[in-house]
């Protein structure tokens, strides 16, 4: 899922040091309420992030987070302490621009330093922190250089160096690399998540990109419409998702429509509006799961294997008749879309491991384990 090491996934609890809590916020912008009653509990350490499709209000968050803006209701806390009344500049932390927010006319070194000067730091005090700042984000080679002469990742390394020599107790990410290319986001996604474990302070990342956020995080917020819809690590997150919007929004999934048929302890059995008959092992036993509840079943890509020919009689289960509609080759996977004989698409995603791919309107059974689907309520 991430090309950085494995985090140590944690919830906060009564013994977790909290940094940053939002409680009950909400923010109207004339008459219309962009944020709408978030609790946020973020701990001490923590890689953070705020997740959601544009105008879900993460951006609003972010800035009443850093006092850009002023809740209309509600109490925004940074180590125990209200902010709702403390200004920007005396709330202890740093907000990181995706336009990076660097003056052109000052060097490298005195973009980083620049927010020192005006607290008239002594000299030898400035230098220091400055040259330590630029070493974190290795680029204490580049002190001479103007904001022009350096590359969008380099400015970006300054943008972070110059929110670091504060030494703030939260720094804020708002799409910190939205700005890059494919390659460099990928790079630069490394070089964070690193830079966060070196410094151990907490992060809080606003971004719309789903893969940024699950591979960064120890947690997300999903928003939507100015609500939590849910918090939880990356795996709760995709693996266990609480409505078919976040199934949906994070990453791609499969969602069908229908109504319980059969309902026990530990298992479901639905049937979908246009006939399919598909089976549900329960993670965890629900005792709302009625007879005739419609629901909505979500099925990853990942999870839906592609045979040739007919599965054995004990492999039926979740197992659907179709045809190929469309290959896409993307190098380490293979995407199709096969149309069933229901008139369902379904989107597969399989690692590619073959020189040969099946061609259009091929016939093909498609088939899912009853583990790997979710029974989501509408």
């Amino acid at each position: 899922m991430s090309q950085t090491s494995v985090k140590e996934q944690r919830s906060p609890d009564s013994a977790t040091e909290l940094d940053v809590e939002l409680r009950k916020v909400f923010k109207v912008f004339n008459g219309e309420t962009a944020v709408r009653g978030v609790d946020l509990a973020i701990c001490r350490g923590e890689f953070f992030s705020i997740l959601g499709p544009s105008g879900c209000g993460k951006t609003t968050t972010l800035r009443l987070v850093a006092g850009f803006e002023k809740p209309s209701a509600g109490d925004v806390l940074i180590q125990g302490q209200s902010m709702n009344d403390i200004p920007p500049h005396r709330r202890p932390v740093n907000t990181v621009f995706q336009s990076y927010a660097l003056f052109n006319h000052l060097s490298v070194w005195e973009n980083v330093a620049f927010g020192l000067r005006i607290k008239k730091l002594k000299a030898s005090e400035l230098e220091e922190r400055v040259r330590q700042a630029l070493k974190q984000v290795k680029m204490e080679a580049y002190t001479n250089r103007f904001p022009a002469q350096l590359s969008g990742g380099q400015q970006q390394r300054v943008a972070l160096a110059r929110a670091l020599v504060n030494r703030p107790a939260v720094i804020l990410l708002d799409e910190p690399l939205g700005a890059l290319d494919l390659k460099l986001r990928k790079e630069m996604q490394v070089e964070l998540s690193n830079l966060h474990q070196e410094l151990g302070l907490t992060f809080i990342m606003v971004t719309h990109d789903q893969e940024e956020a699950l591979s960064l995080s120890d947690r997300i917020a999903v928003m939507r419409a100015g609500k939590i819809e849910q918090v939880g690590t990356p795996t709760e997150i995709y693996e266990r998702p609480r409505t078919p919007f976040i199934a949906d929004f994070i990453g791609d999934t499969n969602l069908f429509e229908g109504r319980i048929d059969v309902a026990d302890s530990s298992m479901l059995k639905i049937v979908t509006k246009t006939g399919l008959k598909m089976v549900i092992q329960l993670q965890f036993p629900k005792e709302d799961w009625s007879i005739s509840k419609n629901v909505v079943v979500s099925v990853r890509p990942e999870k839906i294997r592609l045979s040739l020919a007919p599965p054995p009689p004990e492999s039926t289960v979740n197992c659907f008749e179709g045809h190929i509609e469309h290959v896409m080759y993307l190098g380490t996977h293979v995407h199709y879309v096969v149309e069933l004989l229901s008139g369902d698409r379904l989107t597969v995603r399989l690692p590619n491991v073959t020189s040969k791919l099946p061609n259009p309107n091929t016939p093909v059974y498609a088939r899912w384990a009853a583990t790997d689907c979710l029974a989501l309520e509408e």
